[in-house]
Order: C-alpha cells, then sequence, then structure tokens
C-alpha cells in the first residue's frame, strides 16, 4: 500500500494535518477547561466576598444597636458603604454592595478597580443585580447567578443580612472574560504558531513530493529514450539522496559500456576464431576428400605407363571415375558455400513425392528396404528442385541406414503455420557423439561418406526460412525439415 515515495510523503503529510487538528482541538479544549476553573473559582470568590460583607455588616450592625438611642437612621445608612469598602478591599476584582427591597441599593463600592475605587452602581447589570437579591430574600439562602455573554461570564452572589433593616441582602459580582484575556491571548498564539508549523510542513513536503516526482520522471524519460545496452548519462539533480542514486547508475553505465566493449572484442575474436576453425575443418575435409582421388589416379596412371594398351584404358577408366568422384564433391561444397535463392512455386505433394520415391526405389529395393510417401496435405510453396536435393539426401541416408526387411517413411504434412517434411527410419541412427554437429560440414559416421549431405539438407531449409532438426523416438530415427507456411 505504500510502496512509493509519493504515497509515504502524503501519508507523512496526512498524520501531520491530522495531528495538528487533534493538538488544536486539545488546546481549545485545555482553554475551556481553564476557563471554566476559573469561572468556579470566581464563583466560590464572590461568595466569599459576599460573606464578608454580611460579617462586616452584623458587626456594624451590633455596634449601632448599642448606641441606637444617641445615632438616628439616617446616620446608620450612612456607614453601610463604609462596611461594603471594608468588606471588599481583600478582594480583587470583586464589586458590591447592600440591597434593600422597596429601597433598591443602599451602598455600592468597587475599591479594587484598575482605575481607581467606583462609586456608581453599574446600571447595566441593576436588573440582574435585583433579580439576585430578590432571589435570596425569596429563599432565604444565598444564592448565585452566571450570565454568559460572548467574550466574558457575568457572576453575581447574594445573600441575606438579618438585622435592623428588613430586606436587607447584600451582592457581589465581578466579570470572567472567556475571550481576550491573557489565557485567550496565548490561546490564539498557540494556535497561530499551530497552523504556521503545518502550512511550512505541507509546503516543504509537497515541494519535495513534486521535486522528487520531476526529478524521477525526468531520469525515466531519458532512460527510455535510450537502447538499455547504452546507458546515458544522468544530470545531477539537486536532491543528495538521490543523486546518489543517479551517481550509481551512471557507475553501472560505465561498467555497463566497458564490459560491453570487453564482450564485443571477444565476441569479434570467437568469430575470428570459429571462422578459422571452419577454414581448418573444411580444409582437412576437403584434403581428406581429395587425396584418396588423387592417390588412386596417380596409381592408376603409373600402371598405365608401365603397361600395355588394355591396362591404360582401365587405368583411364578408373581416372575417369575419379574426376566424377571430386566433381560431385565441388559440387556438393558450391551447395553448402553457395545458398541459392529459392524458387518458390505451388507443388502438387503427392507427385512430387512419388517422384522421389521413385528415383530410389532400386537402391532401396536391392537393400530390401521398402519406401513409403504420404502426403498429408495436398498443396505448398517452395522450390522443388532444391527441396528435391535435400530429400534426396535425406532418403539416400535413411536407406542406408534402414536394417534389411523395414520400410522408410517420406512424408509431408502442415503443423500451425509450418509445413513439415520428414523421413523417417528404423536404423540405430547417428553415433552419439555426432549428433550434436550432425548438420556441419564433413561431419559423418560413415568411412565412405563425404559429410556434406545433411549440411546441404540445413543450408536448404534455411533458405527457405526454415530449420533441419533430427530427433530419436520410438526406436525410429526422423530427419525434418520445418518450413513456413507459404499460402497456395
Amino acid at each position: 500500500m505504500f510502496r512509493s515515495l509519493r504515497t509515504r510523503l502524503f501519508a507523512l503529510l496526512a498524520i501531520v494535518v491530522i495531528a495538528a487538528c487533534a493538538i488544536g482541538v486539545l488546546m481549545i479544549g485545555l482553554f475551556q477547561r481553564s476557563t471554566a476553573a476559573q469561572v468556579g473559582q470566581m464563583e466560590a470568590e464572590i461568595s466569599r466576598a459576599c460573606e464578608a460583607q454580611a460579617s462586616a455588616f452584623r458587626f456594624y450592625a451590633a455596634g449601632w444597636h448599642d448606641h441606637a438611642s444617641a445615632v438616628s437612621a439616617a446616620t446608620f445608612r450612612d456607614g453601610l458603604e463604609a462596611v461594603v469598602q471594608s468588606a471588599l478591599r481583600d478582594h480583587p476584582g470583586i464589586e458590591g454592595g447592600l440591597w434593600r427591597e422597596g429601597d433598591g441599593s443602599l451602598a455600592y463600592a468597587y475599591p479594587t478597580y484598575e482605575g481607581g475605587p467606583k462609586t456608581d452602581l453599574p446600571q447595566a447589570e441593576a436588573g440582574r443585580i435585583q433579580a439576585a437579591n430578590e432571589a435570596a430574600l425569596a429563599q432565604g439562602h444565598p444564592v448565585n447567578a452566571r450570565y454568559a455573554g460572548s467574550t466574558e461570564v457575568l457572576l453575581l452572589s447574594a445573600c441575606p443580612l438579618p438585622g435592623p433593616l428588613s430586606g436587607l441582602t447584600a451582592w457581589t459580582m465581578t466579570r470572567v472574560r472567556t475571550l481576550g484575556g491573557h489565557g485567550y491571548q496565548q490561546l490564539m498564539i498557540g494556535l497561530g504558531l499551530l497552523l504556521t508549523t503545518v502550512l511550512a510542513a505541507v509546503v516543504l513536503l509537497t515541494q519535495l513530493t513534486m521535486t522528487w516526482s520531476r526529478h524521477i520522471s525526468r531520469i525515466e524519460a531519458t532512460l527510455a529514450a535510450h537502447d538499455v545496452n547504452d546507458l546515458p548519462r544522468l544530470p545531477a539533480t539537486g536532491e543528495r539522496e538521490l543523486d546518489r542514486i543517479v551517481r550509481a547508475l551512471n557507475e553501472a553505465g560505465d561498467r555497463l559500456a566497458a564490459a560491453r566493449q570487453r564482450a564485443e572484442g571477444m565476441a569479434r575474436e570467437m568469430a575470428a576464431s570459429q571462422r578459422l576453425a571452419a577454414i581448418g575443418r573444411i580444409t582437412a575435409g576437403v584434403a581428406h576428400e581429395i587425396r584418396n582421388p588423387i592417390a588412386a589416379m596417380k596409381l592408376k596412371a603409373e600402371n598405365a605407363l608401365a603397361g600395355d594398351a588394355g591396362r591404360r584404358e582401365q587405368a583411364l577408366t578408373a581416372i575417369l571415375d575419379q574426376i566424377d568422384r571430386l566433381d560431385l564433391l565441388l559440387r556438393r561444397l558450391l551447395s553448402v558455400t553457395e545458398r541459392d535463392v529459392p524458387e518458390r512455386q505451388e507443388v502438387a505433394l503427392a507427385n512430387f513425392l512419388d517422384g522421389l520415391v521413385r528415383r530410389h526405389t532400386d537402391l532401396a529395393a536391392a537393400r530390401g528396404i521398402r519406401l513409403n510417401a504420404e502426403a498429408a496435405t495436398p498443396r505448398a510453396r517452395f522450390d522443388p528442385e532444391q527441396m528435391g536435393r535435400a530429400l534426396d539426401n535425406l532418403v539416400l541416408n535413411a536407406v542406408q541406414a534402414a536394417p534389411a526387411g523395414t520400410a522408410v517413411q517420406v512424408r509431408a504434412h502442415r503443423a500451425g503455420d509450418r509445413l513439415v517434411l520428414s523421413v523417417r527410419d528404423l536404423g540405430d541412427g547417428p553415433p552419439p557423439a555426432l549428433r550434436d554437429d550432425l548438420f556441419e560440414p564433413f561431419v559423418t559416421g560413415r568411412a565412405e561418406g563425404t559429410g556434406l549431405g545433411l549440411s546441404i539438407v540445413r543450408e536448404i531449409a534455411v533458405a527457405h526460412d526454415g530449420i533441419a532438426r533430427f530427433r530419436r523416438d520410438d526406436g525410429a530415427t526422423t530427419f525434418e525439415m520445418v518450413l513456413p507456411w507459404q499460402p497456395c
């Protein structure tokens, strides 16, 4: 699944994006939890601040009760603001006051306000302050209220106050910023850094993927435009790891070129050696074949010179026979070395094979051999003169090799897109030591043979774009000429 470099890089890019999203979600979740914890902490703080006001008021009310005959109610109410100021002085960020049912706010203070002590009741929250105080009076115990806004959460706490004034409550209030505060700024900075990192990774991995793909495509196109035996010099890409591969390919190309040059040199030397060896074999064969007729002619000529007219006539006749033998040898050599272009024509195979068999019937009968011909296909196209000469050699060999009382089968049939001409006999076949070189000139297993007959068969088959082959199976020897089928 991840076998290509491009797939792996894109998978890595997907992992980076997923990890960044998970981290971002985690950071937002932690911020929200931190905000919730801060809200809960401030709720507890305003409750304590409200209780501090209640304690301060109880102390103040107890002192006023002891001097009630000397102090008027107006004086009592005037001192309430000082009570709120002293109670909230140790609670930074919290504002509050005293509220009485029917009269509204009796005192208000915000001693820790950033711009200095604040004395004006926030009118925007007056309705919420009244609602919280009314709820505390109605329930007879402290109540808390939370109002969430888009950027902050407003927290209110109210608690009833027993004392000389009925319907009196203390209240405290604070705001917890959810957006725009220090924690929010840190969150935004973290998310911004995370986004920048992800974008940088995306750009880097995308550039790396495209660069490598482009370089690899260029290398692939360069290699495809040249033969595998002639690798081109690849230019450097500028990518360190990829250039190592390029250098390895260039070095392999250099070694391949050097090896090819060595192989070509060795091939030339081997071809020259084979030509020399072939010339040597042919020369040795020709010398061997010519030596015996020449020796026989020399002996007959010497006898003729020393004898009477009758012996001279016998000697001349023998000399002419040896000359015919040499002429036959030369003609066979020419058949091997001079490949004539076949003159293909439509041939009736039954008549062609019957004529071939008739030419050898007498020789076969003298050796006790039967000749059979079979044409499994009616017509074919080839050079009848050349093919007749080739089959003559095969039939003569078969007649000489077949045991008496057996038959030699000459057959023509079509095998797919091939024409097969075969000669089959029940002889022992060529000696095993000669079977790999049967179709080479001067290779023969008979003392009286020239070793040119099968080489002529091979050359005629090759001239027809076919092959000559030998096989031994079921106690029979079969020589075949396999030619491409030519439509009639």
